[in-house]
C-alpha cells in the first residue's frame, strides 16, 4: 500500500492543482523518487521495519526543510511538492511501521 500511494497521492495533487499541465508535472513528482538512491546507502539496502525519515541522508530534517523551501519557490515548487509528499508518505509509514512519525 505504501508504494501504491507513492504513485496516487502525487497523482491527485496534479489532478487538483496543476490541472493544466498535469502530465508533466506528475512525470516531475514520479522522477522525485530518485531520493530513494540514499536507501543504497544503508545495510540492509531494505527493512520493512526501519523507518527511512531520519535515518536515511536525503530522508533528515534538514534536507526536509529545504524540500519545503523548495515549494514557494515557482522554478522548484514541482520538484519541492514531490519530495515533501515522499516525506510525508514515508513519515506515514515509520508510524503506521513503528509508531514513530521520524527517528
Amino acid at each position: 500500500m505504501h508504494m501504491a500511494l507513492h504513485f496516487i497521492v502525487p497523482a491527485i495533487v496534479t489532478l487538483l492543482f496543476f490541472r493544466s499541465n498535469w502530465k508533466m508535472a506528475y512525470a516531475i513528482m514520479m522522477m522525485t523518487m530518485i531520493v530513494d538512491v540514499d536507501h543504497l546507502l544503508a545495510t540492509p539496502i531494505y527493512d520493512a521495519t526501519r523507518c527511512s525519515i531520519g535515518f536515511h541522508p536525503l530522508h533528515r530534517m534538514l534536507p526536509i526543510v529545504v524540500y519545503i523551501g523548495m515549494c514557494f519557490i515557482p522554478k522548484t515548487r514541482l520538484i519541492g511538492v514531490g519530495l515533501v509528499i515522499h516525506m510525508a508518505l514515508d513519515s506515514l509509514d515509520c508510524q503506521m511501521t513503528n509508531q514513530v512519525w521520524f527517528v
